[in-house]
């Protein structure tokens, strides 16, 4: 059989099909093949300091939910909630390090002690918090009183470090500069709170700490930094630096300073969504708040998870419940019809009550972020998250 020879024309003529979407490194636009026509300069509306991204991961095509997995889900037993033990003397703190790398770590982390009581710990804050408004008030200790302020600090930061003028839209460098204050800060930072005897913990507690709000090379943030803030907040509690009477405060102070810290991030750094299902994800950047706000919601009068698409109620009531505040963010910021955007958050409207809607978010939560290896290969173990 005769060889057939591969010729191209150019590219950017009339006739050629794609005109509008030229090659960009030796491709052909007609049939994808290798070609030696040249590839089109590169656009000078980029700066040298933040090039264009060479690929968009979250903006990647949106995949639906398998429903093997959903059923998986809905039929997996609800989380409960568990004591977190105070770690006895002699400590040996350490530099925590990355373990989990297959589903086989994975199945090992929830088999564990560590793994479980961590998820434990996750239902207690939701359970504290259960039927209360943030501003109800609840006990405030020193030391919560000491990481809202630490908080507050991280904020004020913000102002001080302004986004850099670059063309691209997400990842502003000048959060590198703001996560570099944060990183060369954290040992003070803990030390602002820990007793002395405490106080060679921080080596332990500022992985955690530095991890959850963002990653500074990649100029995004997720579930995963999100669960990292948890699990910083476990370790204060295996410490015995947090007790369960402060578990509402750590929801309600804690929690929602650090929301409002991570919100006002993304905005102004533009953050990119880490790891994010697209549309099909609860949300671009959190889970734990709508965890947290359906437990807030429980027995409510007159707020029913379909009162979501209530303007109103989302007015008047999202500075006291952290659902509604979720709902309200992302309004703020996605265009376009509700269901659309985020089908999911759209869906649990129409679940009859708040108390399924939080057992099936804590089942969600565990089987999306915690048992994912792409999320949970960033989470960090030492002397007081065991790897076991």
């Amino acid at each position: 059989m005769e060889e057939q020879h591969h010729h191209h024309q150019d590219c950017n003529t009339p006739n050629s099909i794609g005109a509008q979407s030229p090659p960009t490194s030796g491709t052909c636009c007609n049939c994808g093949g290798p070609t030696t026509f040249p590839p089109p300069p590169v656009s000078p509306a980029f700066s040298e300091i933040s090039p264009p991204p060479t690929y968009r991961p979250i903006r990647a095509p949106a995949i639906p939910p398998d429903p093997h997995s959903q059923r998986a889900i809905i039929l997996s037993p609800v989380p409960q909630a568990q004591h977190v033990p105070v770690a006895s003397p002699p400590h040996q703190f350490q530099i925590p390090i990355k373990r989990i790398q297959s589903p086989d770590d994975i199945r090992k982390l929830h088999d564990s002690d560590s793994g479980k009581n961590f998820v434990g710990f996750v239902v207690a804050l939701s359970e504290s918090i259960r039927g209360r408004k943030i501003s109800d008030p609840c006990h405030q200790s020193e030391t919560i009183n000491t990481i809202v302020s630490i908080l507050e600090t991280l904020t004020q930061w913000t102002e001080e470090i302004p986004p850099a003028q670059q063309a691209a839209r997400y990842g502003n460098i000048a959060y590198r500069t703001w996560h570099e204050r944060l990183v060369n800060s954290g040992e003070s930072l803990m030390f602002q709170f820990l007793p002395k005897n405490l106080q060679p913990a921080a080596v332990e507690l500022v992985p955690y700490f530095s991890d959850s709000f963002g990653n500074s090379s990649r100029i995004d943030y997720g579930t995963g930094h999100e669960t990292n803030f948890a699990a910083w907040l476990y370790c204060l509690a295996r410490l015995g630096v947090i007790r369960e009477e402060d578990y509402p405060a750590i929801v309600s102070r804690v929690f929602v300073r650090y929301l409002d810290l991570m919100r006002k991030l993304q905005l102004v750094y533009c953050l990119e969504p880490a790891g994010s299902h697209g549309v099909w994800g609860l949300d671009d950047y959190h889970f734990l708040p709508f965890i947290f706000g359906s437990s807030q919601l429980i027995d409510h009068k007159y707020m029913k998870p379909k009162s979501i698409h209530n303007r109103d109620i989302l007015d008047n009531f999202s500075n006291e419940y952290l659902y509604l505040a979720g709902i309200t963010f992302i309004m703020k910021v996605k265009k376009g019809h509700f269901a659309e955007h985020s089908p999911m958050l759209d869906d649990i409207s129409g679940v009859p009550n708040w108390k399924k809607v939080n057992s099936g978010l804590l089942k969600m939560y565990k089987a999306e972020v915690l048992e994912k290896v792409p999320i949970m290969q960033h989470f960090l173990f030492g002397s007081l998250i065991k790897w076991e």
